[in-house]
């Protein structure tokens, strides 16, 4: 540890001179890229960046196309409305895309010249498109949509006619394919389903497809894998279960379809996501990686199926894999500290085009082949240029039982050997997930508060993803059994290295974070301030409020209506049975359109500390679901809470930051 700190030391001080800390708009103005896409001839890449946009309150999307050494770069769609999706024509002479412009009431199909000119618009559909694919010979464009209101429907909505069955009221989502050549749109799937994601075969001769009862989050463990012929005919499920499947492949020789599951080898749930294999004509899938035990989160089969190429997420990073079929033997391909974020596999030329983060940059692409890594672009290289960046490292310390965890630490800017420093302890959403490298997130603001004087910890606590089936299925009939403990040790083990003030601490966490914030509150009083932002405080009325039950069901053992229902086990892990202990000074915060955490749960939080005499103040944000969109509210965010954590940590007052009209 003592060796890191040196090296950290002097990685501070040969920052720029020029650079300065990082504040809350610097960080909102940070653009995102996503979407990479290779063009058939490998000489050039297609990817989409977002920038905020604060006359429009949000982030804009755009496509740009750069040759695959990163050298000219441009834009090549305008800032005016969201352009996304961007696919290249198998003869790789034209691009269509994805945007809402003009007098569009909703998002279609545009096409336009590889190299540069106007825009048309394709299509002329009723209802939002999105996953568009170009069939192999470059005729079709698939894509998927929900179905149209009926004509009843529209003119009952016209005279406020308007009331409806819940989560019953919602439009099937299909395939349909629209013709290159004369926008010409033609159905695939029809029926009482939806279409959930869909992939072509690489001879273009077969739609593999993930279809569930409805559109409903929560219908997700009814999703079964379905084969057709590519214009929908002599349908074939393949799956018949009643677990989740992604990313269906079918095989280059057409005998077997690839897939990722949670389950094990007995088709149990909640384990870490695997791969799978299964006969293209149905029957029993084969787990196919064993003892790997890490979370699959995306795999491809190469050109000539002898392979197939896979992201894993190891913990605090991701990697990409490629797995022998024959033999297998399991290779790593990437290895750092960083995180493999979006990737994109071409395998007809066998090409990868990745996008990775690390402590200083925030993802740019980077091409590998049958060599080494590339960089292409270099969109990121202003972030270390122009600001004091907080350096990063990985922790490790022994959870309550004995078992080792691991988290991201982030020190303050200016970071001195020997001098203690205030704690924000934060934790993660999910909880099917991980704090990774490469940590720019809005919603916990690292580089913020490692600017304004913080030591930033962030836990992968039980019940997190890429450390293998025990370490997730802690969960598994006890959410809060050993999580909490994991983040308790954490802070304890950065106060004993003399890097964290145990007098001065602060505990926030978002969505599952902030589950894990409200049961903190209730175990300790040792932190001077937290926040709780879509957090749970009563897991049996949270049950029926939420979108999605899914998860829920395995972590306490049943529902809590059925038949002599596990309520103890519900009750016991609730916030609310304890929040009679509570003495933090607790800032909520939700979105007031949230339906993954529904502001009712903040609303329970909020009178039970406040009845009790805690401090305690609540924030419902208009507009916002589960993953906020509105530039200023992230900032509000940000603001309240560091006026919140200054006051009870520091005693002083913070200055709000704002944004010049």
């Amino acid at each position: 540890m003592k060796k890191i700190i040196a090296i950290i030391t002097i990685l501070i001080f040969s920052q720029s001179a020029f650079a300065k800390p990082m504040s809350m708009i610097d960080l909102l103005n940070i653009p995102l890229v996503n979407d990479a896409q290779l063009s058939p001839n490998s000489e050039q890449i297609l990817f989409v960046i977002r920038k905020a946009d604060w006359i429009k309150n949000k982030n804009m999307s755009t496509i740009w196309r750069s040759d695959r050494d990163g050298n000219n770069l441009l834009q090549i769609t305008s800032g005016i409305s969201d352009a996304t999706s961007p696919r290249w024509s198998p003869d790789g002479k034209k691009i269509a895309f994805l945007s809402k412009r003009g007098n569009d009431e909703v998002i279609q199909l545009y096409v336009m010249p590889a190299d540069g000119g106007e825009a048309i618009r394709l299509s002329n559909h009723a209802t939002n498109i999105s996953a568009p694919q170009w069939s192999i010979n470059g005729e079709y464009i698939y894509f998927l949509a929900s179905d149209e209101k009926s004509e009843e429907e529209k003119n009952r909505e016209e005279i406020k006619d308007d009331i409806y069955k819940f989560e019953q009221n919602y439009q099937q989502r299909h395939l349909w394919k629209i013709s290159a050549a004369d926008g010409l749109e033609s159905r695939i799937t029809e029926g009482n389903f939806s279409t959930n994601s869909y992939t072509l075969s690489q001879d273009g001769q077969k739609i593999i497809q993930n279809r569930r009862p409805s559109p409903l989050l929560d219908s997700a463990m009814e999703n079964e894998i379905w084969i057709t012929d590519v214009d929908g005919t002599d349908p074939v499920q393949i799956t018949d279960n009643t677990n989740p499947e992604s990313g269906a492949e079918l095989s280059p020789d057409g005998k077997n379809v690839l897939y990722i599951s949670w389950t094990d080898e007995n088709d149990q749930p909640y384990f870490e996501d695997n791969l799978f294999l299964i006969s293209a004509s149905g029957g029993n899938p084969k787990q196919l990686l064993g003892d790997f035990d890490h979370d699959i989160e995306e795999a491809h089969w190469s050109n000539d199926g002898k392979n197939i190429y896979f992201k894993a997420n190891l913990g605090v990073h991701s990697e990409l894999f490629r797995l022998n079929i024959t033999s297998g033997t399991i290779e790593q391909l990437t290895n750092g500290k960083h995180t493999v974020s979006a990737w994109h596999y071409n395998p007809d030329s066998n090409e990868h085009i990745l996008s990775i983060k690390t402590a200083h940059n925030n993802g740019d692409f980077w091409y590998l082949g049958s060599g080494q890594l590339e960089k292409i672009t270099s969109i990121y290289d202003y972030l270390d240029q122009d600001f004091e960046l907080p350096e990063q490292d990985t922790a490790h310390w022994s959870g309550a039982d004995g078992v080792t965890i691991e988290g991201m630490i982030i020190y303050p800017n200016g970071y001195e050997e020997g001098k203690r420093y205030p704690l924000v302890v934060q934790t993660h959403g999910g909880p099917r997930a991980s704090d990774q490298w490469g940590i720019y997130s809005t919603t916990s603001y690292a580089t913020v508060l490692a600017a304004n004087g913080y030591v930033i910890l962030r836990p992968n606590y039980r019940g997190s993803v890429g450390y293998g089936d025990t370490f997730v299925r802690d969960m598994v009939g006890s959410y809060f059994n050993q999580s909490h403990l994991d983040v308790m040790t954490g802070v304890d083990h950065l106060i004993a290295e003399g890097i964290a003030d145990g007098n001065q601490m602060v505990k926030m966490g978002y969505s599952a974070g902030g589950h894990m914030t409200n049961k903190i509150i209730t175990y300790t009083d040792r932190f001077k301030a937290a926040s709780s932002a879509a957090g749970t405080v009563n897991w049996i009325s949270m049950y029926s409020q939420s979108d999605t039950r899914v998860y829920r069901t395995p972590w306490f053992s049943g529902t809590p209506w059925q038949e002599n229902a596990p309520i103890d086990t519900y009750w016991d892990h609730s916030p609310l049975k304890d929040i009679a202990k509570v003495t933090t000074p607790t800032l909520v915060i939700v979105g007031g359109a949230d339906v993954r955490v529904p502001k009712q749960q903040s609303v329970e939080l909020y009178r039970a500390l406040k009845s009790n005499g805690v401090e305690t103040d609540l924030y419902i944000v208009p507009r916002e679901q589960h993953g906020w969109q509105e530039l200023r509210h992230k900032l509000s965010k940000m603001n309240v809470e560091m006026t919140w954590f200054e006051k009870h940590v520091r005693g002083r007052e913070f200055l709000w930051e704002n944004v010049s009209e």
